[in-house]
């Protein structure tokens, strides 16, 4: 379409310079539909479901449906009441749902200027059609796709769709450049800074660039996290350990015990229970919750649970620049003139700084601000302390570097009026203001450095211009290209006084000028950022930066920061078209920038460095960066950056601080130690669960049970939940952000996690918890008596509730040995959990009132035992904690070794 002639794309739409008429605008409605973004249509019942059907949640309804059938009512129901709690729980913590295409459909405006027969209509935009002549002003945003026809200094604000911060000036001229870069087209979604133009539509709704972004987000599928996925390693590890347990002991039962077989079963249906922890999902479910709940006090809002702990696991981020790590400010930081290169300090549109060493050239240094600031259309604006740019960022660039030299520009307005402008053109790369000026005329001139330098013929000194010679020449230009591999963006200016009378056009004005000096300028990184990267590098992830920007800007912004420090590889987006995957994949594996890049280009990456084993985290804030943000492990959006971005990600940084990803990424990997903690903390009470059903079978039934099931249940659903979460509240450890980000290939079950579990420390508490079942019997006329002893009434009873109230005292001590890995437990500090003392209290509650409370001794067969044999119970309690610390301490010296 940008290649074609006027006439032609009259011809092609089926329109003309007046418009369609009413008639054939609604025909063409129902032909092609109403302007819109198709709207995501998810399934509710569906999205509900899948928290009911996953593989932990099948276990617990078959562990209901067989504790009914083997007559456990009351198990059966608790055992569903928990997996229904939790499935609700999860499916509103996620209810969010995807809003990708509404929020696109959001940001199209409301109504558009139309031209149809001839008539000026404003209409809503989603009644555009192809062939409509759309008229445009200042302000507006753009309602769909279309060729410009007429234009006025028109310049629009693609940062949306590109990522770039500088307005693009558009001319109707025909254009032959690549997609993203034709002059002649305004894209939807996009809006007018400044000047007018007439534009004929040729595509809308889906069929427009952002219709296309749209397709990419819409078709992205949802794909299992790192710890959905080890979730279900660990339901189908428990189920295989608790089921294979289970029919072991129901055979032994049978035949060495001499049970019946129905006994039988009702006993193996005990041990598939002692087995599994029920109330692990809940406990994942809430520790996450929690997770995001600390993420949001440091300025990270979560959409998912499960993408918690993912951000622990991210090995690679994937960061656009403009507005992530930069500013999206232009502001000068280097001016040089008359030999001399001077440093603009401050950053963004305050004008709060200085220009270093102005005094040495100050004369020449305000003849050129004078000249950028009147040779200027942009605008400042402060509001409540906040200063913002009305137009083009890189002209309020130079009007603040004008007020850091102490320049009133609005009175050098007043004394030079402007009479005329020769708009900036692509062509000749650059503008020219005409002024009144002492009673002459006064041309001030800006553009690229290499085409205004040809149209010069002085330069200016402290006394008075100078006639350019050939080493001044080069001079100019060295000092031009040491300011661009810094990656600036440099601007020339100059002036003329012009003869009283002529006629103003480039050919008349643009000439026999003088040369002024240099202003270089640069979208300046946010300041917190380098020590982000840092922080980042020690945590062994990899961070690409992915731009529509020039690579020499890309990459001294990427070496400023400390995200390149070698010589890096910059692939353009037609360099990605050029390559296979695997070569794509070899380019991605050192260090590299990227770009000149496409959303395709992005999405093409992202799934190349999932495909390379990465867990891929991307950043963005704007339309180009929805696809990659949908497709990435985690898609991490700005607050500040459009709806679509945020829609389309995972989590959104409420501060737009880049920094807030690392604290993120923290939270992650602590979540994650945090689930292995109390993984293990539980796991470590299905031990003695597990014993009184083994040293029954084995015994062949003459040593009795020294828990039931529903006391089984007591522990795993009541009296474990609470420490648990207070394991997974336990803040990051020393040094988690020094080590490398976790492999894939590592569990949280583990064979060395499952010994120190049930071989160790399992063992211990189960020695425990029998020797408490014991104490009460020989405390009662059975001294020494291990067989035979009475398996009913009210002794009986009361012996179960001692097993119990050992399991629950011991825990005590093992909560204090979760709470690190291989520190001891007093560098934890005693209260820096105050969750931790909540648990402990609430599961002494809970297990007081399941011995003493009568209604509760009913539900769960115990009896109530003399509160003197508490003092037997607290004496286990640290036995746990003690022999941990004893591991502890040998591995700390194992590792000193080595």
């Amino acid at each position: 379409m940008q290649v074609l002639s006027l006439p032609e794309v009259y011809a092609i739409l089926g329109t003309g310079p007046e418009g369609l008429s009413q008639e054939e605008a609604q025909r063409r409605l129902t032909n092609y539909g109403r302007n819109a973004i198709s709207k995501i249509q998810d399934n509710r019942f569906a999205a509900l479901a899948a928290n009911f059907t996953h593989l932990m949640a099948l276990l617990l309804w078959a562990g209901g449906l067989i504790a009914f059938m083997a007559g456990l009512p009351q198990l059966g129901i608790a055992i569903w009441l928990v997996n229904l709690i939790n499935g609700i729980f999860s499916y509103w913590q996620e209810r969010k749902a995807e809003k990708a295409m509404l929020a696109l459909a959001n940001m199209l405006p409301v109504y558009s200027m139309v031209l149809r027969s001839g008539h000026e209509y404003r209409v809503s935009a989603d009644e555009l059609v192809p062939g409509d002549i759309i008229l445009l002003e200042e302000g507006d945003r753009v309602s769909a796709d279309a060729r410009l026809v007429q234009d006025s200094d028109l310049r629009i604000d693609q940062s949306a769709l590109t990522g770039e911060s500088r307005p693009v000036r558009k001319s109707s001229y025909p254009s032959d450049d690549a997609l993203g870069e034709p002059s002649n087209i305004v894209f939807a979604g996009t809006s007018v800074i400044s000047g007018s133009g007439v534009a004929v539509v040729f595509a809308t709704g889906m069929q427009t660039e952002f219709g296309n972004i749209a397709s990419l987000t819409q078709t992205m599928g949802q794909e299992l996290s790192p710890l959905q996925k080890e979730m279900e390693r660990v339901t189908r590890t428990v189920t295989l350990i608790a089921v294979s347990i289970g029919l072991a002991l129901f055979l032994l039962a049978v035949l060495m015990a001499g049970m019946r077989p129905a006994d039988g079963f009702i006993f193996a249906i005990g041990m598939i229970v002692a087995f599994v922890p029920e109330g692990l999902l809940p406990t994942v479910t809430l520790a996450l919750a929690m997770g995001v709940q600390r993420m949001a006090n440091r300025n990270a809002l979560i959409k998912k649970l499960s993408v918690v702990e993912t951000l622990g696991s991210t090995t690679v981020i994937c960061t656009d620049k403009t507005g992530t790590l930069t500013q999206n400010q232009m502001t000068v930081s280097d001016i040089w003139v008359n030999g001399v290169r001077l440093e603009v300090t401050g950053t963004g549109y305050a004008p709060i700084g200085e220009i270093v060493g102005a005094e040495t050239v100050e004369s020449e240094l305000h003849h050129l601000l004078i000249a950028a600031g009147l040779c200027n259309n942009a605008h400042l604006v402060e509001k409540a302390g906040q200063w913002t740019a009305l137009g083009d960022p890189t002209e309020a660039a130079l009007l603040v570097a004008a007020a850091k030299a102490g320049i009133d520009l609005h009175a050098e307005s007043l004394r030079s009026p402007r009479i005329s402008e020769l708009h900036f053109d692509p062509q000749r790369k650059r503008m020219t203001t005409v002024h009144r000026q002492d009673g002459g005329q006064v041309a001030y001139v800006k553009g690229s450095p290499a085409e205004t330098l040809k149209l010069c013929k002085y330069i200016s000194t402290k006394s008075a211009p100078i006639q350019l010679d050939d080493a001044d020449r080069a001079t100019i230009l060295a000092a031009n290209d040491e300011l661009a591999k810094s990656g600036l963006r440099v601007l020339a200016v100059a002036m003329r006084i012009l003869p009283e009378e002529g006629i103003l056009t480039p050919e008349t004005v643009e000439r026999d000028l003088t040369f002024l000096g240099l202003a270089a300028m640069m979208d300046p990184p946010r300041p917190e950022v380098k020590e982000a990267v840092k922080k980042c590098h020690n945590a062994g992830i990899r961070i690409i930066m992915i731009t529509g920007d020039y690579g020499l800007t890309a990459e001294s912004i990427a070496r400023r920061i400390g995200i390149v420090e070698s010589q890096p590889l910059v692939l353009t987006g037609a360099d990605i078209d050029a390559m296979s995957d695997q070569a794509l994949k070899e380019c991605l594996a050192g260090e590299v920038i990227l770009a000149r890049v496409t959303p395709e280009h992005k999405l093409r990456v992202v799934n190349v460095l999932k495909d390379s084993g990465n867990v891929v985290a991307v950043t963005g804030d704007g339309v180009n960066d929805a696809p990659a943000l949908k497709k990435a492990d985690i898609g991490v959006a700005m607050g500040s950056g459009t709806d679509v971005a945020k829609e389309a990600a995972d989590m959104i940084l409420t501060d737009d601080n880049f920094a807030s990803i690392v604290n993120a990424v923290e939270e992650g990997r602590a979540v994650y130690a945090n689930i292995k903690r109390f993984v293990t903390y539980i796991f470590i009470s299905n031990a003695p669960e597990a014993v009184p059903f083994i040293l029954f079978a084995f015994s062949g039934g003459r040593i009795p049970l020294a828990l039931n099931v529903m006391q089984i249940l007591s522990v795993d659903l009541g009296t474990d939940i609470i420490p648990a979460l207070a394991l997974g509240a336990e803040p990051p450890e020393p040094g988690l952000m020094k080590r490398p980000p976790r492999s894939r290939m590592a569990h949280i079950i583990t064979a060395s996690m499952l010994a120190r579990a049930y071989l160790l420390l399992g063992a211990i508490q189960s020695l425990a918890a029998m020797s408490a079942f014991y104490f009460m019997f020989w405390t009662n006329g059975y001294w020494g008596q291990f067989l035979d002893l009475p398996a009913s009434g009210q002794l009986y009873m009361a012996a179960t509730s001692m097993t119990l109230a050992a399991i629950v005292t011991t825990q005590i001590g093992n909560l204090f040995a979760q709470r690190t890995e291989a520190r001891s437990f007093l560098k934890a500090g005693m209260f820096t959990n105050p969750l931790i003392w909540v648990g402990i209290a609430a599961e002494l509650i809970i297990v007081y009132a399941v011995i003493y409370v009568p209604q509760l001794q009913w539900a769960f067969g115990t009896a109530s035992f003399p509160l003197s044999n508490w003092i037997f119970l607290f004496a286990w309690m640290p036995s746990l904690l003690l022999v941990d610390e004893l591991r502890k301490a040998w591995l700390r010296r194992r590792t000193i070794r080595h």
